[in-house]
């Protein structure tokens, strides 16, 4: 598995569990949940244990959610990149490649989820050769649906989740290989 990933501004690398405090504090603010079917994450010890499934997620598919910083200042800035979906079913699929980010208020609006998609699917389709990516945002995340549009996903569809929250579903088919 890789250790380490690059962007000019960003380094995303595996989560660790000294992580924790981080995405808490991330988890912890509700207005990072405003487009997620999640709740607020309410103490520490669940994200110790979202870390250890995220871990478990490295070990089995060699590929999974990474943390986010700023080069610059060693700051993290969230989670980016690839998950292998084969824990449950979405929009109708399983056993699939995701792509996802979840970045702290602060950091919002700077370019940073762009900039870290486009490594990632860079990443994605050229070094693991996979043949189509998805992602899906909640339909009303006018931002999230936009950096999914320009970096290259096609929305396919809208569709309920099993509480009725409609989400927009993307795929992207790798430009590198061959039809």
């Amino acid at each position: 598995m890789i250790q380490r990933l690059e962007t000019e501004r960003l380094y995303m690398r595996p989560f660790k569990t000294a992580d924790a405090a981080d995405l808490f504090a991330m988890d912890n603010n509700p207005k990072v949940h405003i487009y997620l079917w999640q709740q607020p994450t309410l103490d520490q010890e669940e994200s110790v244990k979202t870390i250890a499934y995220i871990l478990e997620q490295y070990h089995r598919n060699q590929i999974g959610r990474f943390a986010t910083f700023l080069k610059e200042t060693d700051e993290f800035i969230g989670w980016t990149g690839i998950k292998f979906i084969d824990d449950h079913v979405e929009n109708g699929h399983t056993n699939f490649y995701d792509y996802g980010y979840r970045l702290p208020e602060a950091y919002w609006g700077k370019g940073y989820a762009t900039e870290a998609t486009l490594k990632w699917l860079e990443f994605g389709f050229q070094t693991m050769n996979i043949p189509m990516m998805h992602a899906y945002a909640h339909r009303e995340n006018g931002a999230s649906n936009h950096i999914l549009h320009k970096t290259g996903f096609i929305f396919q569809a809208t569709y309920p989740d099993p509480a009725g929250v409609l989400w927009n579903w993307y795929a992207f088919n790798n430009p590198t290989l061959k039809p």
